[in-house]
């Protein structure tokens, strides 16, 4: 039964809507922290750069798990204790990644971290339960926009603080700090609501787990171990075991993480596909793009010996601010000219964005530029894609297919992410250093490889859109149109709300 005190505390939209967009910006800057600072990560804890890579790996390999089992659990037992316990998780994976004097700490840590992924979804579900239909779609919006704002202030954040070589250790003690401000901030601000009750699949969860770990672990140390080895080809196999048998396991169940029905519908699989696509493509970009740049060119003959600061102020900073400008900015040309031709264009945006970037890559405004442009391109193509599940399921089947769609998008980014490493650290060249020493740094070969497969993904996801999905589905109706334009903000998280 909900107290006086809590019905007093949902009777203030605006200390609710603070809550959600503080929550959704702790989960920005834990995503977004420590990408510029991989290299240098790298160098401290004496790791090459495959085995740093798994510092997001893991995250987004725990996303595609945790996602969808927190929705879930936030609809059978009530929202407030699922966002408590998610921050608690997420508080426990920053200490362990701020203490922590080895990668594996560290990587443990950030698979932790991994649970904060799921405070979109449950946000965006906070609001709907509790705020007035007139206040919604703008809190939707604010809400949204600080994914965008959080990222940016991640950049410069991470820059400053890793300035001169500083120990990496201090972005996770910020993260430490801000997980204690919000967590405070959900306990004493949410009501507590009761949840609808229901069973949760944990077993499916475990089992999506093990399934994506078989598969992306031979991905990352395929060029270590040998592709053609038995551990590798032992992976593999399990993987598509693991992974099909998760598949029969959800299609038997009553309240599945993953309705195998929907599956089937052409739309929804195409749809997916491309979130998919694009999730890898999002990731080739931000890994690729990272390490060259850091790259010292006294060596290496290219690069731009980017310190982390100016990596993530003068080359990452300006796509994460057009990103959040050209959501909505899609948002409204869904409603004008559809969705399916708003993902065709995003998909050709970001294809020619990296080819450009694969090619043009000698001054570093050649590379701000395509960044910009890249980065536009997948806020593009996640604006449209709530727009082509809602226009091709029944309103009850929505928040299931932006499940699944969560799920592909962010197995879609696991994947890029332990691919691009993988690529990178298999074409390297030895530089000696002044002091005798021999680094080995990627081959500027590598880098192009590693592009021009971010574009080979955008190319099929514009053949997706051009020819998998046809001319179904019905028009939106303009309020439809407008929490579009709102959650379109969120940009890469906008099919993460299982409450669309």
């Amino acid at each position: 039964m909900t107290s006086p005190l809590e019905h007093r505390r949902s009777a203030s939209p605006t200390a609710i809507v603070l809550t959600m967009a503080s929550t959704v910006f702790l989960l920005a800057m834990a995503q977004t922290l420590p990408v510029p600072a991989l290299p240098q990560i790298g160098v401290q804890l004496g790791v090459s750069a495959t085995t740093v890579g798994w510092v997001t790996t893991a995250t987004m390999l725990a996303a595609s798990a945790l996602t969808p089992l927190l929705g879930r659990l936030g609809d059978v037992y009530g929202h407030k204790p699922v966002i408590l316990a998610t921050l608690v998780v997420t508080l426990a994976g920053s200490l362990i990644a701020a203490s922590a004097h080895s990668i594996d700490l560290l990587i443990v840590g950030r698979a932790l971290q991994g649970a904060s992924f799921g405070l979109f979804p449950l946000a965006i579900s906070v609001l709907r339960h509790e705020l007035p239909a007139e206040r919604l779609t703008g809190a939707l919006a604010v809400t949204a926009s600080t994914l965008g704002v959080g990222s940016g202030v991640a950049l410069v954040a991470t820059g400053l603080l890793t300035q001169g070589g500083a120990d990496y250790r201090r972005i996770f003690w910020l993260c430490v700090v801000l997980t204690v401000v919000v967590l405070a901030l959900a306990f004493f601000i949410l009501p507590r609501r009761a949840g609808q009750g229901g069973r949760v699949d944990y077993v499916g969860a475990a089992v999506l787990g093990v399934g994506l770990v078989c598969l992306l672990l031979p991905i990352s140390q395929g060029h270590e171990w040998g592709w053609g080895s038995a551990r590798v080809t032992g992976l593999f196999i399990a993987s598509v075991v693991v992974l099909a048998g998760f598949l029969v396991l959800q299609s038997k169940l009553r309240s599945p993480l993953v309705a195998t029905s929907l599956l089937a519908h052409r739309p929804v699989a195409v749809t997916n596909m491309a979130s998919f696509c694009v999730g890898f493509a999002m990731f080739s970009v931000f890994l690729g793009a990272t390490y060259f740049v850091a790259t010292p060119r006294a060596l290496a003959g290219f690069g731009f010996d980017a310190s982390v600061l100016r990596t993530s102020v003068a080359f990452m900073l300006p796509g994460a601010v057009v990103s959040v400008v050209m959501g909505p900015i899609a948002g409204r040309l869904v409603g004008r000219i559809g969705a399916r031709y708003v993902l065709l264009l995003a998909s050709v945006i970001g294809l020619c964005a990296l080819t450009a970037l694969a090619v043009l890559h000698t001054t570093s405004a050649e590379v701000v530029v395509a960044l910009i442009v890249a980065n536009a391109a997948i806020a593009i193509a996640y604006a449209a894609m709530p727009a082509l599940l809602v226009a091709n399921v029944a309103p009850h089947e929505t928040g299931i297919a932006n499940s699944i769609n969560s799920i592909m998008r962010t197995v879609g980014g696991a994947i890029g992410s332990a691919l691009v490493v993988t690529i990178l650290t298999s074409d390297t060249l030895g530089h000696a250093l002044p002091n005798g020493a021999v680094i080995a740094l990627p081959a500027e070969g590598a880098y192009r490889i590693a592009f021009l497969t971010g574009a080979a993904f955008f190319a099929v996801a514009a053949l997706l859109a051009g020819f998998g999905l046809g001319r179904t589905g019905r028009r939106l109706t303009p309020h439809e149109v407008e929490e579009d334009v709102a959650l379109a903000r969120a940009g890469e998280f906008a099919t993460a709300s299982a409450s669309l």
